[in-house]
């Protein structure tokens, strides 16, 4: 045999071989969300994953299996770090009993890009990874705060502080020790059934982001918002820790980085939208009533130091972690 046809029959054989040799795998990873599909946190997340799978096509899928109708929205956090699903997009204060130090991004005052250049976010996904079993990726739909809602006009007490006495507000464990301090009484129910709440008298307030009011309808009922605002949507993504370590790097390089973008383009998106929801629910005849200046940052602060408060007080076992917390996230 020539030469020639040796290499020939050489590179044929390779190519054989590569052929029919085994395919990797691709990285599947199954995925919930808190909040039903309509709201627009829930789309930027279905986005998101829109995007890690599209980056990641032939090394990693990420497969969303629902929301609250599939596993309850208290309940999702816990099924990730037991590995029932692998990744959720949620609130960390559903599970703030567990990892307390997510109360920092509810009080925060920086922005998750700040928090994530300043290493906050480095800080936190190790709290989430040594409490919780879970890896907290991102912290997405950032920027946007909470007002009070109310059927009723607002009233204040002698301090010009809006005064809850008397007022059933429907709570959530975010806010609940603000709401506290604010006199309310409060019943904890998941956003799903909020509407139904107000419409037969068990609520008639209700404490909300900025945007997504009008998307649960909550405006037919809800006539006043209280200003200003308080507190940060504290968004994640968080994910089985197990799962996680079992990814290729490159599927979770692609995954980083998507979620690390996503940080940045969610919170410029969340400001637009809450100019324009602002707009609309005074068009649609909800009145804003604002606290004058002084009273308006007593307010604030009151709302601060509850959230604070209750993470020092659950930090007993890790009082050095809870004062980097404090510092790189802005609060002194």
């Amino acid at each position: 045999m020539g030469l020639i046809k040796k290499f020939a029959v050489i590179a044929t054989a390779i190519g054989t071989v590569i052929a029919t040799g085994p395919a990797f795998a691709v990285d599947k990873i199954s995925a919930v969300h808190a909040f039903p599909p309509f709201l627009v946190y829930t789309q930027s997340f279905l986005s998101m994953v829109d995007e890690i799978n599209k980056r990641g096509e032939g090394v990693v899928e990420i497969e969303v299996r629902g929301g609250p109708e599939a596993i309850g929205m208290f309940q999702q956090p816990a099924a990730v770090r037991d590995g029932v699903v692998d990744m959720v997009h949620t609130p960390g204060s559903f599970y703030g009993k567990n990892v307390p130090e997510i109360d920092a991004m509810v009080a925060s005052r920086v922005t998750p890009m700040e928090a994530r250049a300043n290493g906050g976010a480095a800080l936190m996904d190790k709290a989430h990874q040594k409490r919780f079993n879970v890896k907290h990726l991102g912290w997405v739909d950032g920027g946007v705060q909470f007002h009070i809602y109310m059927k009723d006009e607002p009233k204040f007490n002698d301090d010009g502080i809006l005064d809850l006495t008397g007022v059933k507000l429907r709570d959530n464990p975010i806010y609940h020790a603000f709401f506290e301090a604010l006199n309310a009484t409060t019943a904890s129910m998941p956003a799903t059934e909020v509407y139904a709440a107000l419409e037969k008298g068990v609520v008639d307030s209700a404490a909300w982001t900025s945007i997504g009011l009008m998307q649960l309808k909550w405006d037919q009922f809800l006539k006043y918002r209280v200003d200003p605002q308080f507190y940060n949507t504290d968004l994640g993504v968080i994910m089985n820790l197990d799962s996680w370590n079992n990814l290729s790097p490159e599927s979770q390089k692609i995954i980083q980085d998507v979620i690390i973008e996503w940080e940045t383009k969610s919170f410029d998106a969340r400001e637009k939208d809450r100019i324009a929801d602002a707009e609309e629910l005074q068009n649609r005849g909800v009145t804003f009533v604002e606290h004058s200046p002084e009273a308006g940052a007593a307010y604030v602060k009151l709302a601060e130091d509850a959230a604070w408060d209750r993470m020092k007080g659950r930090m007993e076992d890790d009082q050095d972690t809870y004062n980097q917390l404090r510092k790189l996230y802005g609060a002194e």
